[in-house]
Formats: structure tokens, C-alpha cells, sequence
């Protein structure tokens, strides 16, 4: 069997829904159109999504072009939601990139694009809308050759743009005006072609160039451009045609090992969770048991594939495909599913962490509890809202991409879990890299250890966005592998607050020491804890020695800092400048265009809102600001420091005593 995965993806409202939903009824999957006014498209499931009109959560449909089984995953436009969008790029085997025909190239779009070309995604572009008012196709196609990639070439002509007759003609291959702008693009790639030409034009034929054409856009060369209307259907059939034709289609590959990935978790009706797995190897049946995560081994007990627009049960489902598989437990995002899947990368993240958290407060203290476990659900949806717990000031706090995702966290508390809350103000959320590299042990049986458990790290700064590794540098049978186990897992949460509380960033952390006592028992055959180690030992012990190991290496604190373009009327030039110099913002271009300007530079992120919150008054509300992460800088001055909870192993003493107080109360509650 034949397949191609596909991500729909987009600024939000350029249309990326609508075109999903009128891909599905052009295949005939559904026979009566959604809308997203009024909630009714099939991929925008949750009843936030319906009501608020823009999508939350990832969604997958399948239909058969040609032969092929197309998986198309429908992905959250709004920059808040860019962690669903993170989770599936790694599955895809190509990209429709969605452009509005009348706003053309925005922030999200430049962010996505940028992605897409690092990860060599082979990448489609549609420029939707050409029916609404103002809606100008070839601005937009200029747009994006100066400001995404010169590498582009529209595969039609717009015919009635900005009416509700407009049409998308394809480009026959006897144009001679497409012909030539073909050449023009794909002899800059292949010096075999250029040769051709160079030789005998005439071989260049329209099926030549064609070829080249796929072969170059499955190569992340170039980026055919379509255009059309998702309201209206045009210009949608060629490019359902240009998908088979233009991306690359994975051939079966079930015979080989399973290994997949998981890229989405959801409970079902009784609590359980289930897996959305796109399997890259092999086949997986329903009773198989596979290795799932860090080595857990997990029965496969139910299957779905996506079929037409639907779910169905099945019995296998092979390589290629995305299926929702049930029985693999505590099954997380992230989480390898058979072999682990051997990639050219570097496990460094596509888009960056979010820049804000919050602290979440119940309106009735009573449900507390229930607050902290619907948000730990939240979380296997989406990991990266970081929900941290500080029992001594009795605070949940999360991390945000915006205030939009607050809002949506809020109403999803009060309708799916019944909890009504509130929240503090947003602050921002600042990093910490390493400095130098710092190493530490801490000895079994050696004061002051305390634990039954030897462990020694050393830790180093990596390259910026290269992520975290963990190494072993000690003989892997040297110790049970689930000691091993726990020291990487808790290697992982305590970088999450470095030595100032915040989350370290781009660091290799190798094990260089490791020892354990065996299991001990008196003659009688009862089992003696003083003795013995655990996995908690190592646990307990491995956050005073990653705590010294930092202190040595030493950390700095950074900010982070947004990208900004703006647009504003001429005369405003001056009045704005010198509030975006009160607002730490630093232009680096300004352009004139005709009677306006553009001004592009850095901002901090926790200016970003003081500035959308300006910006109308001066410009009499015809300004247009954009922003999106671009990096970090080192903080000047006293860095700020983010409160801890009460677990720090930064105070050694404080932190024994806390451990030995959670020891004690589980022991209480057995």
C-alpha cells in the first residue's frame, strides 16, 4: 500500500480548516460541506474549537488519491498552539503551507517557512481566498518570493481575483511563459538539466520539466505554487493532483521491524489512554506486545485507522499509516513504539519553548486536587504547559504561549472537568545555559550521602537548540537498568529549575560514576531496605549531585526576545520610534514603502504586549505589528530568579528534610 502523510498548516484564519474540510468533500469523503463560522467542520472536533472557530488540537483524516492513501493532519494556526504543530513535523512526509490571498505572507507564516526549509520538508504552497474582496494572488506570489524564498513558481493563472467568480487556470506545459520560468528555477538546482539546455533547448520538454519539477519539490528545492478558494472550490482539484504528483509517496514497508512514533495522546470514555502512532516500520497487530518509551514493554490490546474521513477497528496496521492504538499504559508524547526510530536529528526542538507561565488558582479551595489532576491530563496532551507544583506555597503554576491559550485552558477546566478557575498575571519565562562544564559524585556508604546509591555526572553546554542528551560514560551492566532509568528521568526534571529556578537549556549531561548494593535479606528471607538500593535512592540522590555539578559549571540567566516588523503611516515615524526605544525594542531596518514605514528589530517578549497596547493610539490604529520568538540574549544586571518548590536541592539541608518528610507520609498513608 501506498501512503503520504501530509500537514495542513498556516497563520491562523488564512483558511487552513476550510480547506481541509473542502479537500475532504472534493475526495468524497463527506458529502455536505462544514463551516468554521459555524462549527461544523469535521477535523475541529472539541467544542472549544467550534465555538471559538479556530483549532486546538491536532486532527488527522484520511481519503485515497490515485491509489494512495493520503493522511492529512489538520494542525492549530494560532502561534499559542504551536507545540501541536512541533509534535507533528517529524511524521510528515510533506506540507501544504496556506497563504491568504488578501493578508498574504504574515509572522506565522515566516516562522513556519523558515522550519520547513531546515527540515528540508518538501513543501507545497496554496494561495487561498482569491474570491474575497482585495484578495490580490499576484502580490502574494511576489510576497513570498521576497520574503520566504525565492525558490517558488505559480503552477496557474488567477483569472477574476477578488469576486466570487474567481478561478485558478492551470499553466499547460506547451505555455511558453511557464516553460521558460521553469527552466529559469530548476536549472539553478541540477547542472544535468542546465547541461540539457545548454545543449538543445528543445529537449527540454514540457513532461521534462515536469519531472524535474516533482523530483526538485521532493527534494525541498522548490515549492510549486497553487491557487484557489476553499469556500468555493476553485483551484482545489489541481491540487489534490499536485499532491501524488509533487510530494514523495512511501512505498509499504511492513515486512521490516515495527517502529513508530507517538505524536498525540487523548483519554477515552473510561479513562484510558490512546495512542495516535505514525508508524515509519513494519506492522503492529492487535495482542503484539512491544517495547513502548524507556524500554516498558506493553500489550497491544485495540487498533484504529483512519478510513475516508472515519475510524475503524482493525486487526494490524502496517508502516505509512497513523493508527489509534489502546493498551500501551502510561504512554506519552515523544515515546518510541517498537525500535527507536533513527533520524539525522539532533533531538533539538523546531520551534521554542513558551516564553510566559502563570500561576492557576481554583475559585472554591476544595477543588484543588481536582484542579491539579485535570491539569496533569492537560499536560499529557500538551507537555509543554510545564504544570509545576509548589506545596509550600500551595500554587500550580503553567507555562503559555500566549493569553489565548489561557483562555482556552480556563474554559477547558470548567466544561470537561467541572473546575472553575482563575488566574495571576502573566509573567515571562526566562532560561538558563550553562556557562562552562561542572562534574560532581556523591559516594554509596561516604558521608554526607545519606542514599544507597553512588552517583557521579558531569555536565556541558551543547550548541544552541541542540536540545538535552544524556550519556553513559560508566559500563552499562554495571547497575539494573531501571537505576539508570531513574537517574535519566530525573536528570530531565531537575534541569527544569537550574540554579535560579529556570529551565536549562541545550546541555549534555554523562553519567561518570554509578554503583548500587545489592539486594539484601536477612536469613529468614525478609527484605532489609537499610541494605539494599532502589530505584528512589537514586532518585533522591541524583538531584544533589546535578545541583553541584551546575554550581561548578556555573549558569547565566537569559530573556527571551522577539523578532518584530511593523507598519505604520509615515507621519507616525517619529512619534513611534522613541516608545519602541522606551520599550527596550531595537530597531534594525526601517523602509520606507511608499506613504509608509517599516520598521523591523528585537524586542523582549515581556515588552511585546506594552507595545500592541501603544501601537494604536500612535498610528491612529492603522498600525500592523507582528512578532514572533527569535532567541535568547544574557540578561544584564541582577538576573531574576523564579520562585522553587519546596524540593530544592539547591539547599541540601532543606531539601533531605523534605524528602525524609515525603518518605514518612507515604509510609503514614501505607
Amino acid at each position: 500500500m501506498k501512503t503520504l502523510n501530509i500537514g495542513i498548516l498556516a497563520h491562523v484564519d488564512a483558511g487552513k480548516t476550510s480547506l481541509t474540510e473542502r479537500l475532504l468533500h472534493a475526495v468524497g469523503v463527506i458529502d455536505d460541506l462544514g463551516s468554521v463560522d459555524d462549527g461544523t467542520t469535521r477535523t475541529d472536533s472539541m467544542a472549544l474549537e467550534r465555538q471559538r472557530g479556530i483549532t486546538i488540537r491536532s486532527a488527522v483524516a484520511s481519503f485515497v488519491v490515485d491509489g494512495v492513501t493520503v493522511n492529512l493532519i489538520d494542525t492549530p494556526g494560532h502561534p499559542d498552539f504551536i507545540a501541536e504543530v512541533e509534535r507533528v513535523l517529524d511524521l510528515l512526509d510533506g506540507v501544504v503551507l496556506v497563504v491568504s490571498a488578501v493578508e498574504g505572507v504574515q509572522a506565522q507564516t515566516r516562522v513556519l517557512m523558515r522550519t520547513l526549509q531546515r527540515l528540508r520538508l518538501p513543501t507545497l504552497i496554496f494561495i487561498n481566498k482569491i474570491d474575497r474582496a482585495s484578495a490580490d494572488p499576484d502580490r502574494v506570489l511576489r510576497d513570498l518570493a521576497a520574503r520566504l524564498t525565492p525558490a517558488v513558481v505559480a503552477t496557474g493563472a488567477v483569472h477574476g481575483a477578488g469576486t466570487p467568480a474567481a478561478r485558478c487556470v492551470p499553466h499547460s506545459d506547451t505555455d511558453p511563459g511557464f516553460t521558460r520560468r521553469l527552466v529559469d528555477l530548476l536549472t539553478a538546482h541540477d547542472d544535468a538539466l542546465l547541461t540539457e539546455y545548454v545543449e538543445d533547448e528543445r529537449r527540454l520538454t514540457g513532461r521534462r520539466l515536469r519531472q524535474a519539477l516533482a523530483a526538485q519539490t521532493r527534494q525541498a528545492l522548490v515549492h510549486p505554487v497553487f491557487a484557489g478558494s476553499a469556500i468555493t472550490g476553485a483551484g482545489v482539484a489541481p491540487l489534490i493532483a499536485g499532491l501524488t504528483e509533487l510530494l514523495p509517496v512511501a512505498e509499504d514497508g511492513a515486512d521490516g521491524p515495527t517502529c513508530g512514533t507517538v505524536f498525540k495522546v487523548q483519554r477515552g470514555p473510561s479513562g484510558e489512554r490512546i495512542a495516535y502512532v505514525r508508524l515509519f516500520g513494519g506492522t503492529v497487530r492487535v495482542r503484539d506486545r512491544l517495547p513502548v518509551g524507556a524500554g516498558r514493554l506493553a500489550t497491544v490490546t485495540g487498533i484504529e485507522v483512519f478510513d475516508r474521513g472515519a475510524t475503524v477497528r482493525d486487526d494490524a496496521v502496517g508502516a505509512g499509516r497513523i493508527a489509534l492504538v489502546r493498551g500501551l499504559g502510561d504512554v506519552r508524547i515523544g515515546d518510541p513504539v517498537g525500535a527507536a526510530r533513527r533520524t539525522g536529528s539532533t533531538g533539538g526542538r523546531h520551534f521554542a519553548l513558551p516564553t510566559l507561565e502563570t500561576v492557576v488558582v481554583p475559585e472554591r479551595e476544595a477543588d484543588r486536587g481536582a484542579l491539579h489532576a485535570a491539569l496533569s491530563q492537560l499536560a499529557e496532551q500538551d507537555p509543554l504547559i510545564n504544570v509545576r507544583v509548589d506545596e509550600t506555597r500551595r500554587e500550580i503554576t503553567v507555562s503559555l504561549y500566549g493569553e489565548v491559550q489561557k483562555e482556552v485552558i480556563q474554559a477547558t477546566l470548567a466544561e470537561e472537568y467541572g473546575v472553575a478557575v482563575g488566574f495571576r498575571e502573566t509573567t515571562t519565562v526566562y532560561v538558563e545555559r550553562l556557562v562552562g562544564t561542572g562534574a560532581a559524585v556523591e559516594l554509596i556508604g561516604v558521608a554526607p550521602n545519606p542514599f544507597l546509591a553512588t552517583v557521579g555526572l558531569r555536565v556541558a553546554p551543547t550548541a544552541t537548540g541542540s536540545g538535552f542528551r544524556f550519556r553513559l560514560g560508566v559500563e552499562l551492566g554495571s547497575m539494573p537498568p531501571a537505576f539508570f532509568t531513574a537517574v535519566e528521568e530525573t536528570v530531565r526534571a531537575t534541569l527544569r529549575q537550574g540554579l535560579r529556578g529556570w529551565q536549562v537549556l541545550d546541555c549534555e549531561v554523562t553519567m561518570t560514576h554509578a554503583g548500587y548494593w545489592a539486594r539484601q535479606s536477612h536469613s529468614h528471607g525478609t527484605f532489609d531496605k537499610s541494605m539494599s538500593s532502589t530505584a528512589g535512592d537514586f532518585r533522591n540522590l541524583t538531584p544533589l549531585v546535578l545541583v553541584e555539578a551546575l554550581r561548578r559549571a556555573g549558569t547565566r540567566v537569559e530573556e527571551p526576545m522577539h523578532r518584530f516588523r511593523l507598519e505604520i503611516p509615515g507621519d507616525t515615524l517619529s512619534a513611534v520610534l522613541p516608545v519602541l526605544a522606551r520599550l527596550d525594542a531595537v530597531p534594525h531596518a526601517t523602509l520606507a514603502r511608499g506613504s509608509s514605514y517599516v520598521v523591523e528589530g528585537d524586542v523582549p517578549a515581556r515588552r511585546v504586549h506594552a507595545v500592541q497596547q501603544r501601537l494604536p493610539t500612535l498610528t491612529r490604529g492603522e498600525g500592523i505589528f507582528e512578532s514572533t520568538f527569535d532567541h535568547h540574549r544574557p540578561v544584564h544586571g541582577e538576573p531574576p530568579t523564579r520562585p522553587r518548590t519546596d524540593h530544592d536541592p539547591t539547599d541540601r539541608k532543606e531539601y533531605l528534610l523534605a524528602v525524609a518528610r515525603r518518605v514518612t507520609a507515604r509510609r503514614g498513608e501505607r
